[in-house]
Formats: structure tokens, sequence, C-alpha cells
């Protein structure tokens, strides 16, 4: 077993103590209310500059956490930003990125797939918003030694993690924006994350603005999107 899956000293397996059976109706209800919830998740574009309790984003951090990763290595990293300055870095270099991609690189076919949304080179929130988490995946760990140690599923896991959280943050009232400068590497250096450490995603958190306004699009259907065999 992984070294870095048990501290060490610990018993390698342990009782399930934490799982709950419910009857098939609670079970039915469980499900349909969560769904109920989970679908009412919005991404949006406009947020309003009011603070939020670091202690929320402290929790939905520790929920992330729990997430199944390879091997139990946990390959992931969520750097906070609250710091304006720090957040107009963020936004620059971005919008550089941005640009390029809007009037160099993107296909017109994706140009395209994105008129419905409204999305163009400029970021505001990156700025208005009171939080922004910047996921990192881990292509090995840096053990207190100096070794390192591989990890594996890297995009999955950190994948499955960003989810838990966006989830989190829903659940505490909070809105999000999964944001995707291509490329990323600027976040390394402005929040000083060293080489091992990839960017994934840079995610806007905060509370939606009084007036605003999201694209009206759809969800798949479930006979879409899964097939029982």
């Amino acid at each position: 077993m992984s070294k870095l899956a048990i501290n060490q000293g610990d018993p390698p397996f342990i009782p399930l103590t934490t799982y709950r059976a419910y009857p098939e109706d609670e079970m039915r209800q469980r499900a349909a209310a969560f769904y109920q919830d989970i679908a009412r998740r919005k991404t949006v574009r406009e947020f309003q500059s009011k603070p939020v309790p670091r202690e929320v984003i402290e929790q939905c951090l520790l929920a992330a956490g729990t997430a199944p990763s390879g091997a139990n290595h946990q390959p992931w990293h969520f750097a906070v930003v609250s710091s304006p300055a720090l957040k107009n870095k963020i936004r620059v270099e971005a919008e550089i990125e941005e640009r390029d991609f809007y009037e160099r690189r993107a296909p017109q076919e994706w140009k395209d797939a994105l008129a419905p949304l409204g999305t163009d080179a400029s970021k505001p929130f990156l700025e208005e918003a009171p939080y922004l988490i910047a996921v990192f995946g881990q292509k090995h760990t840096l053990m207190d030694d100096g070794s390192t140690v591989k990890n594996y599923y890297v995009p999955e896991s950190v994948s499955i993690a960003t989810g838990f959280l966006i989830a989190a943050l829903h659940h505490a009232g909070l809105a999000t924006l999964t944001h995707t400068p291509s490329p990323m590497g600027f976040l390394n250096e402005l929040l000083e994350r060293p080489d091992n450490e990839k960017p994934y995603i840079l995610l806007v958190v905060g509370y939606p603005k009084d007036d605003c306004m999201i694209p009206n699009i759809r969800k798949k259907a479930l006979s879409d999107i899964a097939s029982f065999l």
C-alpha cells in the first residue's frame, strides 16, 4: 500500500462506520431532493463584491478534500485568492490569453459553439468576485525528506475533487464559474506554485448580482446522458 495512503503507524484497514443505509422510499426522496437542489446551480458571470466568510470557503475545501483519488494520493492544491491586487494581476494575464484565443487561436467552429453563452475576452468577474480558487493538479508529491512520489490519475482525481467543491459551494449558497484560460501557466508564477503542479481550473466564487442574467440553455435529458444495460 502506498505510503501516502495511510498515516505511518495506523492500521492499514479499519471498520466502515460512516455509512448510512436508508429505506428505499427515503432513498428515492433524498435522490430527488438532491437533484432538485443541484439543478438550481447555474454558472454565472456577474458577481457581487460582497465578502464571503472565509470559514465557508474552508469547509467547502475540506469537502473537496474528501474526494476519491488515485492511490489516495490526493494530488490537488487549491490556491485561494482574495487579494484585490492579486486578482487584478490574474485578470490582466488571463485576458491576454483570452484575447489571443478569440483573435487568433480559436477555430470558427469553437467560436460558434461559445456564441450562445455570450463570452468574450473581457473577464471583469475575476476582480469583482470575492474569491478565486485556482485548482492545481500535482504530477508528483514532494515529501518532507525531499524525495518525490509519482501521483496517478491526476486529471481524473482533480476533476472529481473540483466537482465536490462546486457542489459544496452551491450547497452553502454561493455561485461559481469555471474559468479555463489557456494556457494557464501564469498562475504558477503569480501564485508561487511549484513546477510539479499544473493549473486545471480557475474557479470564481461569490454571490451573483441581484440583476444577474444567465444564458437560456438546457441540460440534456436522462435518455441522452445515460443508458441502462
